[in-house]
């Protein structure tokens, strides 16, 4: 049995202690009780000091205590039934009191099994782990918190450690004596093929003929076949040899673009072991004519086409349901136009990733008008209008024709999830978009109609969003009697503008008068339009009621744009937003005067919009309306121009001899503010966060403000310090996924939009490498005075240190100082004598027992002779006489009276009972 202190630095206080009672004993202690208090006070702080130190008295364990540590991860996973099965081997080598305990570890550690006497059998592993890291320190360091002292830790591993630093966990098993085994495992082996390294020139130019290298591992020697693709489009495929061990090969490709190129390596074979190694990354930048990404409308091809091309221009031209879904492919380019494009079509996720592209990495952005744009396309509460520098919502809505508007809603149990929570956002997004003394109905309805609002004047909008916020889904589906009360709600009431949207995903159960009910809604100027969501919806049926309702049929497959169609739907039916009157526009920005000096065209029409707070209306209506607007927008910068590219609304403007040149300098302002030459950048994946090393060869010591976003658009939180000058690190708040990423560099304190845009690739994990030793691992064992063997009948062997177990007497050693104090309060309260008097007092009142000696027969006679001597003497001499009395007055008589003590008498009568059986027997 031993002691010691878990923490032991608050001994140090008895220093301190020491004096403070040299002081006070030096200056003289005279009274008893002044010792006695000065006494119980020194022990009793100095109990509660050793209290601090938390002390352990340490008690020797019966049995051994053995935890075994399994490895999980990837290298291994072939071999968990054998992992299993050395556990349970070394289970059945246990004697009574043994006990044992599993910890599964990989990238994380899960307890399996907590120590216990107890053996049974494991079949398979519960806990949930990353397979995809090999951390041997955090399995080593979970496992022994789970020992107390002198256990054993059995390591069932191959001993590759891909992250972290398990010879740190050496002091902390050493000084809690536990040793450390090792069962080795032998790697799977299985065919791979592995590539370890992508690289090209960091700078490219467009033209060149550019060299891709790529390495490649291989357990055998085979056939693959290398694929690499540029930005997503494929530019090489090669079937080629790979020799067992390292390979490298060399591949030539001529730059046809320009800006961020980003190189994807693929190795394909049968019978690949691991797929999760054939992938990795390369960057590079490529310098080369601007790159602009043209969405333009369904109907046809936009007039901004040619006239950009014939300006040098790069153009790519997408229709809206043609948008890629990555966000990589909007970095490839320099600004984003959309033409008269509605948002009915653009699922918004889309939208959310030029959103980031202009905020998050300086890319432009121009949105061109027309009759499905702005207000018109339904991009109310879109990312697209919160880049804007104009708002949707016009000002003045007190000028608006008054309106009407029922919400005819499915909810019926196929509506469940996303399409009744996008419908019912629709809907509430509609309250925003009406007045208070606009009317607004919602019915809802399954296998009947349901009112959910009532239709009335829009007075309470917070109450009305929570009703439409309360619709969930029900049974089935019935369309025709929901309809024909929305028809009756409308009907009789007094507004300019009446109409209804229809929205669901199904066919209706019950077939009516639909053509009737609907051309005689329309004949009391009821205006109709259908939304067919989904494969299951009757189109036939709603494109025919919005037909005959003159309203307008959409069919939708992403239900995300279902939001943007009911706030188009609510802005068409009031027909206030576009300004149809010929005009003069003004101008309000130096930067266009040199381009005007002859004059101003007229324009026919625009679409009315907002300014933001920040913005710069440049160009205005002769209502102050914002014809262009630009503001900055994080690091990008975007543009609205509220008239057309047709002709229709911009009438003599277009036609205009300056036209060309005025939207060429359009676009190239929109061009982001981002210089060619990014930071030499380093990816150091280890201990469980990602961290990147920055270097610049300028020498810079300037703070750097960095933002990350993966391919899905999502932005990964970073800090950057400063370690040399020119040298800085980035670090992840965690260990980030293998694939690519885009980041964008700034300078704290630097005019917006001067960054540094580049990207980096994360590899897959060392788990998947064959690279890496158990140095680690064989060092630990050695340290620990462990030892390495194949056959799990070793566990059990006797330790090298007996291991004990852990007994706190912290709680002891406080009661003890507190009960210390309490005397010494009582003391200088109540004085040492009354105290010490309570003591006696109680003592007295305790019986105390005292053995008494057995008289002998001599001694027992004489006490009778002298008993009886003395009773003649005290009895008169005769029976009759008596003795005198005595009266209180007179005073005492001048005989003695006799007291007899009780003892006496118990002990005479006592001796006389003896005498007199004496002589009963003698008779």
């Amino acid at each position: 049995m031993g002691i010691e202190f878990k923490e032991i630095l608050w001994i140090w206080l008895m220093i301190p202690l020491g004096f403070v009672l040299f002081l006070f004993a030096k200056r003289g202690l005279k009274r008893k009780e002044e010792k006695l208090v000065f006494i119980l006070r020194g022990c009793g702080m100095g109990l509660l000091i050793i209290a601090l130190a938390n002390p352990l008295i340490l008690l020797p364990d019966k049995g051994r205590s053995v935890l075994i540590l399994a490895d999980r991860s990837a290298s291994v996973s072939e071999q968990e039934n054998h992992i299993l099965n050395l556990i349970n081997q070394a289970s059945r080598t246990k004697v009574e009191h043994d006990g044992y305990g599993i910890v599964a570890f990989a990238e994380n550690s899960e307890i399996e099994r907590t120590i216990s006497p107890e053996r049974n059998d494991i079949d398979q592993f519960a806990g949930e782990i990353n397979e995809g890291e090999t951390n041997l320190e955090e399995g080593l360091e979970y496992a022994s918190n789970l020992l107390t002292r002198g256990g054993r830790i059995v390591a069932i591993t191959d001993g590759k450690e891909t992250t972290g630093a398990g010879g740190n966990v050496i002091p902390l098993l050493k000084g809690k004596g536990i040793e450390v085994d090792w069962i080795p495992l032998s790697p799977d082996t299985k065919e791979d093929v592995a590539v370890t390294n992508v690289t090209s020139p960091s700078i490219q130019y467009e033209g060149e003929e550019t060299v891709i290298t790529v390495n490649a591992y291989s357990t055998t020697k085979k056939e693959i076949e290398m694929r690499i693709s540029l930005n997503d489009q494929s530019i090489i495929k090669e079937i080629v040899q790979v020799q067992e061990g390292n390979n490298e090969f060399q591949f030539k490709h001529v730059v046809g673009e320009s800006g961020l190129l980003v190189y994807k390596a693929e190795a394909f074979t049968e019978g690949d072991g691991s797929k999760e190694n054939n992938t990795l990354y390369n960057l590079a930048r490529s310098e080369g004519p601007a790159k602009v990404l043209l969405v333009e409308s369904p109907s046809g091809e936009s007039p901004l086409t040619p006239l950009l091309k014939s300006a040098g221009f790069s153009v790519d031209s997408y229709k809206p349901e043609q948008l890629p879904g990555k966000l990589t492919s909007y970095l490839e380019y320099q600004t984003i136009l959309f033409d008269n494009v509605s948002a009915t079509s653009i699922p918004e996720k889309k939208m959310l990733l030029m959103e980031k592209s202009v905020k998050e990495f300086g890319r432009g952005f121009i949105m061109f008008g027309g009759s499905e744009s702005f207000a018109l396309g339904g991009y109310f509460k879109t990312p697209i209008e919160k880049l804007l520098p104009v708002d949707m919502d016009v000002k003045g809505k007190k000028e608006l024709p008054s309106l009407g508007l029922v919400i005819v809603l499915d909810r019926s149990g196929s509506m469940n999830g996303q399409k009744i929570a996008l419908a019912k956002e629709a809907a509430a997004r509609t309250v925003s978009l009406l007045r208070d003394k606009d009317t607004l109905g919602v019915i809802a309805f399954d296998d009947r109609p349901w009112e959910i609002v009532e239709t009335k004047p829009l007075s309470e909008r917070k109450k009305v969003e929570e009703q439409i916020r309360s619709i969930s889904p029900g049974g089935g589906t019935e369309i025709f009697s929901s309809l024909q009360q929305a028809y009756k709600s409308l009907e009789d009431l007094p507004l300019k503008r009446k109409h209804i949207i229809l929205l669901t995903d199904g066919q209706s159960a019950t077939s009516g008068s639909y053509q009737s009910l609907v051309e005689d809604g329309h004949d009391k100027q009821i205006t109709l339009s259908t939304v067919s969501i989904g494969e299951g919806a009757d189109r036939g049926l709603l494109n025919d009621l919005s037909q005959w309702g003159k309203g307008r049929f959409y069919d939708v497959v992403d239900a995300s744009v279902i939001p943007s169609i009911l706030t188009r739907e609510t802005v068409i039916t009031t027909k206030t937003y576009i300004e149809d009157n010929p005009f003069y526009p003004a101008i309000s920005s130096s930067k266009w005067e040199t381009l005007f000096t002859e004059g101003i065209p007229q324009m026919n029409a625009y679409i009315a919009t907002s300014p933001k707070g920040t913005s710069q209306v440049e160009m205005k209506s002769e209502k102050n309306d914002p014809i262009l607007a630009t503001w900055r927008y994080g690091l990008g910068r975007s543009f609205a121009f509220t008239s057309d590219t047709t002709g229709k609304w911009t009438g003599d403007f277009v036609r205009w001899k300056g036209w060309p040149t005025f939207v060429n300098q359009l676009v190239t302002r929109s061009f982001p503010d981002i210089q060619s030459n990014p930071y030499i950048i380093d990816v150091d994946d280890d201990r469980g966060h990602t961290k990147l090393k920055l270097s610049s060869s300028a020498g810079d010591v300037s703070q750097l403000e960095v933002t990350a976003l993966d391919e899905s658009g999502k932005e990964i939180p970073a800090a950057s310090r400063i370690k040399a000058p020119g040298d800085y690190e980035v670090e992840f708040e965690s260990r980030l996924s293998p694939g690519l990423y885009h980041m964008n560099i700034s300078k704290a304190g630097e005019e917006s939009g001067s960054s540094y845009q580049t990207g980096f690739s994360v590899p897959y994990s060392k788990e998947y490498t064959y690279k890496g030793g158990t140095r680690t691992l064989e060092e630990i064992v050695e340290a620990t005075g462990g030892k390495r063997y194949s056959s799990p009948t070793e566990v059990f062997r006797e330790f090298n240190n007996k291991a004990s177990r852990e007994q706190s007497i912290r709680s002891l050693l406080i009661s003890m100082g507190f009960l210390l104090f309490f005397s010494e309060i009582a003391i200088r309260r109540f004085g040492l004598g009354p105290i010490m008097g309570v003591f006696n007092k109680i003592k007295r009142r305790i019986p105390v027992s005292v053995p008494k000696e057995q008289p002998t027969f001599e001694q027992l006679g004489s006490k009778v002779k002298q008993n009886r001597e003395r009773n003649e003497w005290e009895e008169p001499t005769s029976s009759k006489q008596t003795m005198p009395k005595v009266s209180e007055e007179k005073g005492p008589t001048n005989k003695s009276k006799v007291k007899q003590d009780p003892q006496e008498t118990k002990d005479d009568d006592r001796l006389q009972r003896l005498l007199n059986a004496k002589r009963r027997r003698d008779k």
